[in-house]
């Protein structure tokens, strides 16, 4: 298999760019009324973390998946990488295109999150992605469900 990556992708944009127009809206009727500091300010700082949300650095982030397994890092950082066989247990929604690899420690986990999920990002072409991992992972450690709330619990350690 051709290693395949899927980006990391901001699920907020809508918000980011609203606060980027609001806040430059909110700076020009300031800058029409005599650049009064409060609006001004308000309009900056709007602009200014709608711009920094996009251009954060977790948007460089990607899973790349080939026949060895799955890593997910950055163009400069690796962040961690699970080879096939290290993973413990998928818990799949092809209905939702969500999944969550347990790679054994948070750390090395990832959660690939779907429509509905409370997740600060989106994984560009995230059917492919759960349907490559779930080919990959032996079927004695995957479990599909209509939903990942429905996952069974993992027994407690001993």
């Amino acid at each position: 298999m051709t290693p395949r990556s899927f980006a990391f992708r901001p699920r907020y944009r809508g918000l980011a760019w609203s606060s980027i127009g609001l806040g430059g809206a909110v700076a020009a009727v300031s800058a029409v009324l005599g650049f009064v500091t409060m609006p001004l300010v308000a309009g900056a700082l709007g602009i200014a973390l709608g711009a920094a949300y996009l251009r954060s650095s977790t948007w460089r982030i990607a899973v790349t998946v080939d026949d060895a397994g799955l890593a997910v890092g950055s163009p400069g950082r690796l962040r961690f990488r699970l080879a096939w066989a290290d993973i413990v247990k998928v818990v799949a929604s092809p209905a939702t295109s969500s999944c969550y690899v347990d790679g054994g420690a948070p750390e090395r986990s990832l959660l690939v999150p779907g429509d509905g999920a409370p997740a600060l990002y989106d994984i560009a072409d995230r059917r492919a992605l759960v349907e490559a991992i779930v080919a990959h992972v032996p079927a004695d450690r995957v479990q599909t469900v209509a939903s990942l709330d429905q996952a069974t619990p993992a027994p407690p350690a001993k």
